[in-house]
């Protein structure tokens, strides 16, 4: 099933990579060359339709994610660099290497790697086994 939920998050990567291509935006650099992620492990929960996804996101500098939301919980954790993270309904937050941050399921939120550097971070989901865990947010 992690294999549907896989290529459907894919092919709402290719969209979106190809409307931010039509639209001609070339500053900040591409998110979809500029951010590797890195799947670290999977696992079922003792709640009933539930797992526990980690997963390394390396962002190259100046890097911006796409507006997005899971459909579950997340904790962010720096491991190196420095991100700002942008949560609907909350001021900006900066963090850096050792600081982490939760994002409530379903929150719309955008990751940049405000550094000079590459940035990583590792990000543990608890969601919904039968949704896909990346839906793109307008």
């Amino acid at each position: 099933m992690w294999h549907v939920r896989f290529l459907t998050t894919t092919a709402a990567l290719v969209l979106f990579a190809g409307l931010a291509h039509a639209e001609g935006t070339a500053s900040p650099p591409s998110w979809q060359n500029g951010i590797h992620r890195t799947d670290l492990s999977r696992h079922d929960l003792e709640v009933p339709g539930y797992e526990a996804i980690q997963v390394r996101v390396d962002f190259e500098p100046g890097v911006v994610s796409p507006r997005h939301s899971h459909p579950g919980a997340e904790v962010a954790h720096v491991i190196s660099g420095t991100f700002e993270y942008r949560l609907e309904g909350r001021a900006p937050v900066i963090l850096k290497a050792g600081e982490s941050l939760f994002i409530p399921a379903g929150t719309p939120h955008v990751a940049t790697n405000i550094g000079k550097v590459e940035a990583s971070e590792l990000a543990t989901y608890i969601v919904d086994k039968t949704k896909p865990l990346l839906k793109l947010e307008e």
